[in-house]
């Protein structure tokens, strides 16, 4: 269970299929192989070691891939960077697993100085770019082509393969230990439970950093398929790659779905070879998810729902309950049944399970459960609990077994498929002197399915504008963290021990 294998059977089997596919750059699978073996000894000879971290902070690409294959192969591990962070957040994350080398793209260069000069441990620079590599830096394809090819480490089973951060109720974000065995058996469950689409061409538009993606591509790999990069979504892009290519499968959050049905040119692009379309990581309205499966009859639309605790995957929803009989008994709105080898309840809060179509919190067992967080026993424990996974998601399951997502019980807040936690906003925002007592929340949100809020009450005689807390915030943490509304109260409610009832507060937009 190494997630370079299906590299090896792929070289194997079929050297000569494609694995990436970049902007009309293809590069096979023998190709890719001899690549991702000299990148595995390039790396080695900066002085990295089995375990040692090594991040990526770039967009989507063929040499993201090559550089996620090249960290196991040498038997590091991958810390891939949350690409919308500020440089002090991207500092924090390095910092805190101690990572040793920094991937970086073209993008990204000019917040390299910004993070050197944050990072307590100043990490080794490569540059992934098409353009002149800076000074200081180590060239990528100089690296790879100066190598000789390294045998594979076989780093594999209980081997930490990824950190991905993901926010805290702290305010800090918190890194998920992903083994090599989480991630293997995610996929192969998957597989086991929704076959691939044969002579798979599968286009990766969810970003690296997010489970979502990163599953996405390294499944691919793993079924000796085809992954078609760009480097971030772009509605035209989108529609020109899926007709150039021949896309038959991708996976995309509903504010892309929704993007590419109103892209003014979307009846032009003749999209019938996309055989499935995957949709997940935030809620999804039924307007646009009929919408979409009206607009794209030839499509097989899966629901996956997971989060990255659980290497991205706990239930599907199968293309099956998306036609008319699913649409008409309301299964399509349903998060589908727990894949194979999962174990999932729905607990209340004593940890005993409720009744079927009671709603309570899912807990998840199984294989794909992660190791923990990283230097973070306490979180873990309140996590991980006698082996069960608590998502801090409110759902119900039916009598057949179908989970239906109703709530989150953690005040985390989904905009746009990014999570945001409100505790994490409000310790910035309490940072303004103005600033008495604040709570943010998510309200609804046409195009991004919920919007950060912010309530605040100021101090006495102070005073302080929306744009100015906004602008305020910006400094601290990632736009999309960012409160899109501020709204000035004199009081908040508050229960008999102090603490604000964000249930009253949010009431008022989520009535009906």
């Amino acid at each position: 269970m190494h997630l370079t294998q299906g590299l090896h059977i792929a070289m194997q089997m079929a050297p000569e299929r494609p694995a990436t596919i970049y902007r009309g750059r293809t590069r096979s699978y023998r190709e890719s192989g001899e690549r991702v073996a000299r990148l595995a000894a390039g790396i080695r000879g900066l002085g990295v070691a089995k375990g040692d971290r090594v991040a990526v902070l770039a967009l989507n690409s063929d040499r993201y891939q090559e550089s996620a294959l090249a960290c196991w192969w040498a038997g590091a591990v991958l810390n891939p960077v949350n690409i919308r962070w500020s440089a002090a957040e991207i500092a924090y994350s390095l910092d805190d697993c101690d990572t040793s080398v920094l991937i970086v793209d073209d993008h990204h260069l000019p917040l390299v100085e910004d993070i050197v000069g944050a990072a307590s441990r100043a990490p080794l620079l490569i540059h992934a770019g098409e353009g002149e590599t800076p000074a200081g830096m180590h060239a990528f394809e100089r690296l790879l082509a100066d190598a000789e090819p390294m045998d594979d480490s076989r780093a594999g089973g209980e081997d930490l393969a990824v950190i991905m951060y993901t926010g805290g109720t702290t305010g800090r974000p918190k890194g998920v230990m992903l083994s090599h065995r989480n991630l293997w058996l995610s996929i192969l469950l998957r597989m086991a439970d929704l076959a691939p689409v044969p002579d798979m061409i599968g286009l990766n538009v969810a970003p690296m950093f997010h489970i979502a993606g990163l599953a996405a591509a390294c499944a691919r790999v793993v079924n000796g398929s085809t992954n078609v990069y760009i480097p971030t979504f772009d509605a035209l892009e989108l529609l020109e790659t899926v007709r150039r290519e021949r896309v038959n499968e991708t996976l995309l959050v509903p504010t892309m779905l929704q993007a590419v049905l109103d892209h003014p040119r979307f009846a032009e692009f003749d999209l019938s070879c996309l055989q499935r379309i995957l949709y997940g990581a935030s809620p999804i309205n039924a307007a646009l998810l009929e919408r979409a499966m009206d607009a794209l009859p030839d499509a097989g639309f899966v629901h996956v729902y997971g989060l990255t605790e659980n290497a991205g995957l706990i239930s599907v929803n199968h293309p099956e309950n998306h036609g008319p009989v699913g649409r008409d008994s309301g299964l399509y709105r349903s998060a589908g049944r727990p894949i194979l080898g999962q174990w999932v309840k729905v607990i209340d809060g004593s940890g005993a399970e409720v009744p079927r179509r009671t709603v309570g919190e899912v807990v998840v067992q199984g294989p794909c459960v992660m190791q923990g967080y990283w230097n973070k026993p306490e979180e873990t424990a309140k996590a991980l609990e006698d082996g069960w996974l608590y998502t801090g998601d409110a759902a119900y399951m039916d009598e057949e077994g179908y989970l239906f997502i109703v709530d989150r019980v953690k005040d985390m807040i989904i905009t746009g498929g990014e999570n945001v936690y409100s505790a994490e906003v409000e310790n910035v925002l309490a940072k303004h002197p103005a600033v008495a007592l604040c709570a943010v929340i998510g309200i609804p949100h046409d195009t991004w399915g919920e919007a950060v809020h912010a309530v605040v009450t100021l101090m006495p005689g102070a005073t302080a504008s929306e744009e100015e807390l906004r602008a305020h915030c910006r400094t601290f943490i990632a736009g999309y963290k960012c409160p899109k509304t501020v709204e000035f109260r004199e009081t908040l409610p508050l229960s008999a021990a102090g603490k604000i009832l964000k249930r009253d507060l949010r009431e008022p937009y989520w009535r009906g």
